[in-house]
């Protein structure tokens, strides 16, 4: 598992947050949904990298 990979997915699950967070704020419901699908790729990724690191080794 490269960690440039990683960091980009958690970066990734990061802003999902943020933007899902901003949205709820302001009411926004395509900010929301947006977030919400940006947060969810992102750990999808991430525990992607986990199976296969686990397989490797």
């Amino acid at each position: 598992m490269s960690v440039g990979r990683t960091i980009r997915h958690k970066t990734q699950a990061f802003t999902g947050r943020i933007t899902e967070r901003f949205g709820r704020t302001t009411g926004n419901r395509r900010l929301r949904r947006q977030g919400r699908t940006d947060r969810i790729s992102g750990d999808l990724k991430q525990s992607g990298d986990k199976a296969k690191g686990a397989f490797k080794r």
